[in-house]
């Protein structure tokens, strides 16, 4: 029988407790093979971003056994290896509070499953990662007409991209909530090239779509991977067949600059964007689950 552990609650960490938490991640990915935390709430750990959450810590003695991070009724919780089965998972879980609640459990382990069973949840909403090589050939899908490609510009692309990602991901529920704060924060990281930022615009200069790319560092056996980040089309301005010259142009891209493998994540309930990935030759490589308690 498990004993419940003892939580503390914090509207923001402190720079050890930032570290702790991160180690807790990482030794978690070490051992379960998925990192255990997405971006979004690795900068609010970080205090990158303005966010209204809170920080759930569970302690064994005086090291840190168990993190989650609740904003809302929405949250990611991660338990140490070596502090697992210890009722730490449980603990926060009654932390975080009775009513609805919905947990990631980034890739889809039995163990999870298991776990939100047995505290009340259902499987609710399936994100995949796909991936292909950029190896294999790209197939030419030339831009529609009047359309051409440039590069974001920093100074002056900011707003109206929030204004048409709002658009294409309005009913996303991260996505289309992008704030000003939130574009700022990624063009801060190391990772961030505008040149791997492409907008597609008509004559006018008006932006009908974009594909931003992102490149991984090699890490461990991993190699070096350029991701499809965010890709949009705006559903006032379509036009025919942008999605996927746009989705080629950013993969020719990341081939162009020596990656030789690409991935993305894409709702297994949306069948377009599926369709689309899967005829560009992208197959699912993990899963993440989204477990939701009424």
């Amino acid at each position: 029988m498990t004993m419940r552990q003892p939580v503390r609650a914090a509207d923001r960490l402190s720079a050890s407790e930032v570290d702790d938490v991160l180690a807790l991640a990482a030794a978690a990915g070490e051992l379960d093979g998925v990192y255990p935390l997405s971006e979004d709430v690795v900068l609010r750990v970080r205090g990158d971003v303005p966010y209204d959450g809170v920080h759930l810590l569970s302690y064994s003695g005086d090291r840190l056994a168990g993190y989650a991070f609740l904003e809302g009724s929405a949250g990611e919780l991660v338990v140490h290896p070596q502090f697992r089965r210890a009722g730490h998972g449980t603990a926060l879980l009654a932390a975080a509070g009775e009513g609805p609640l919905k947990f990631w459990a980034h890739g889809d382990d039995p163990g999870a499953a298991t776990f939100a069973d047995r505290n009340g949840f259902t499987r609710a909403r399936v994100l995949w990662q796909m991936r292909r090589s950029l190896l294999e050939p790209l197939p030419e899908v030339p831009l529609p007409d009047g359309v051409t490609l440039r590069a974001f510009n920093p100074d002056a692309d900011e707003q109206r991209w929030l204004e048409v990602n709002a658009r294409a991901f309005a009913h996303h529920p991260e996505q289309g909530r992008w704030t000003l704060d939130d574009l700022r924060t990624r063009e801060a990281e190391p990772w961030f090239d505008p040149a791997g930022f492409l907008l597609a615009v008509d004559i006018a200069d008006t932006l009908l779509g974009f594909h931003w790319t992102k490149v991984h560092p090699a890490t461990g056996d991993e190699p070096a991977i350029g991701e499809i980040y965010v890709l949009g089309v705006d559903p006032g301005g379509h036009r025919r067949g942008l999605g996927k010259a746009l989705s080629v142009a950013g993969l020719r891209h990341l081939a162009d600059a020596g990656l030789t493998v690409s991935n993305l994540y894409v709702d297994e309930s949306n069948p377009a964007a599926v369709k689309l990935y899967r005829g560009l030759g992208f197959e699912v490589y993990k899963t993440d689950v989204n477990y939701q308690r009424p």
